[in-house]
C-alpha cells in the first residue's frame, strides 16, 4: 500500500518554479525518498536519482562537478548530509545562467545540523520539512492506530502490532549505532540511548538539563547537547516558551515532546495497544500525539509554535500567531472537557482571539463564544 502525498507534491512543484534547489528535510524513514519518487513520476522531463547511501552512486559522484554539470531536468540527491562536499558544487550549478537543471535534495537532519546547505545555498534553496503520516493522510477512523504505532510509514503499515513494534526497535538501534555516527557525532550509542530512554519520562514536561544530567552522570552542557542532537534529527520537539512583558513569573525553559509516539511507546517497551492503554503515561502520550497532529494540521514551523505557562500553574499547551492575533490550543485526554480556570487566566493574560480544546471524543461543541471543543478527528478545521 502506498499513500500519495499530494499536498507535499504540490508544494515542491510550486517552490521549484521559483528556486533552483528544494530541500526535503525529515527523520530517517519518514518517507522522503517515497515522496521524491512520487514527485519525480510527475516531472515532465528527465530525472536523475543519486542515493548517497549506495556505494555505486557515491562512486559516480567522486568527481561531482564532472558528473553533474552535463545533466539537465531534475536531479535528486538523497541523504545529502552523507556527502557535505556536494553543497558547494550544487551552488555552482544552481547559479548557471542556462538554468537547465533543478535540484531536489533530501536530508535526515535539520538545517542547523546541515550547516553547509545554509552557508553554500543561501538565497537559492527552499526548505520543506516533512514528518511521517498524518491524520489527513491516513484518513478518518485511523487515529488510534496512528497514535499507538506512530507515523513512520513502515511502522504504521506493518501487517501486525508485533511487526510494527519490531520495526521500531530496529529503527532505534540503527539510529543510535549507525545514523548518529554518520552525522559526524562521536557519542557512544549506549550513552545517547540511556539519555533518549530517560527523556521518554519527561515527555510533555519542562526540560531540566541539570536533573537529567545528574541522573546520567553527565554535565548540564552534555545533556543539552544530546537534546539538541535528538531535536536536530527530528526525534524530539523542543516547544519554546512564549515570552512577553508581564509581572508574573513565566516559565522560560522549553517543554519537550517526542515527535513520534510510536518511538515513545517502543522506548517504554509497550508492544501493543493493550500495553499503551495500561501504562501510567497514557494521557501524556495521547496529548503529545494530539499536539503534534495539531501542529501539522495548522502548518506551524518550529519558530511559530510555543507554549505558555506561569509558575502559578496556569498553562496553555500551544500558542501561535496569525496576522498579529494570538490563538491557543489545549489538549485534553478526557471525554467531555470543560472550561478550566487556567483557560480563563490565559484569555485574561494573553488576550486570545480563540481557543480550541482538542480531545478524543466525537462531538464539536462550544464552551463560550471564543472557546471550541474539537475532536482530534476534526483538526483539519483548524486551518486559518
Amino acid at each position: 500500500m502506498q499513500i500519495i502525498r499530494n499536498a507535499e507534491i504540490a508544494i515542491i512543484k510550486e517552490r521549484l518554479k521559483n528556486n533552483p534547489v528544494v530541500a526535503i528535510l525529515g527523520a530517517r524513514q519518514c518517507g522522503k525518498t517515497t515522496l521524491a519518487s512520487q514527485f519525480s513520476s510527475q516531472w515532465p522531463g528527465k530525472v536523475t536519482f543519486f542515493d548517497l547511501e549506495n556505494p555505486l552512486d557515491v562512486r559516480r559522484l567522486e568527481e561531482p562537478l564532472l558528473a553533474l554539470e552535463g545533466l539537465d531536468g531534475l536531479i535528486v540527491l538523497d541523504e545529502i548530509q552523507r556527502v557535505p562536499e556536494l553543497f558547494p558544487v550544487v551552488r555552482v550549478l544552481a547559479d548557471r545562467s542556462n538554468k537547465k537543471a533543478k535540484f531536489l535534495i533530501l536530508g535526515s537532519a535539520s538545517r542547523d545540523l546541515i550547516k553547509q546547505s545554509s552557508e553554500s545555498l543561501a538565497g537559492r534553496i527552499s526548505y520543506l520539512e516533512m514528518g511521517g503520516f498524518s491524520l489527513a493522510l491516513v484518513g478518518a477512523g485511523k487515529e488510534e492506530k496512528l497514535w499507538v504505532r506512530g507515523a513512520f510509514p513502515r511502522s504504521f503499515l506493518a501487517p501486525s502490532e508485533a511487526a510494527s513494534y519490531q520495526w521500531r526497535q530496529d529503527f532505534i538501534a540503527t539510529f543510535l549505532e549507525r545514523d548518529i555516527p554518520q552525522l559526524g557525532f562521536n557519542i557512544p550509542a549506549k550513552s545517547l540511548g540511556r539519555f533518549w530512554q530517560m527523556l521518554a519520562h519527561y515527555h510533555g514536561q519542562i526540560f531540566n538539563a541539570s536533573e537529567i544530567g545528574k541522573s546520567l552522570g553527565v554535565s548540564d552542557h552534555t545533556a543539552q547537547r544530546y537534546l539538541d542532537l535528538l531535536s536536530g534529527t527530528f526525534m524530539i520537539r523542543q516547544l519554546r516558551a512564549w515570552h512577553y512583558n508581564t509581572k508574573k513569573r513565566i516559565i522560560k525553559r522549553p517543554k519537550i515532546y517526542f515527535r513520534d509516539t510510536g518511538i515513545l511507546h517502543a522506548l517504554f517497551s509497550l508492544e501493543n495497544k493493550k500495553d499503551v492503554f495500561n501504562h501510567p503515561k497514557l494521557g501524556a502520550s495521547w496529548e503529545g500525539f494530539a499536539l503534534e497532529e495539531t501542529i501539522k494540521a495548522i502548518g506551524l514551523k518550529d519558530n511559530e509554535a510555543f507554549f505558555w505557562g506561569v509558575h502559578t500553574s496556569a498553562e496553555l499547551d500551544l500558542l501561535f500567531q496569525r496576522k498579529g492575533r494570538l490563538y491557543g490550543i489545549e489538549v485534553k485526554y478526557a471525554q467531555a472537557p470543560g472550561f478550566a480556570k487556567s483557560m480563563a487566566t490565559a484569555f485574561d493574560e494573553l488576550n486570545l482571539t480563540h481557543l480550541w480544546v482538542i480531545y478524543p471524543g466525537k462531538k464539536i461543541y462550544k464552551l463560550n463564544q471564543t472557546t471550541t471543543v474539537l475532536p482530534i478527528s476534526e483538526i483539519a478545521q483548524l486551518k486559518l
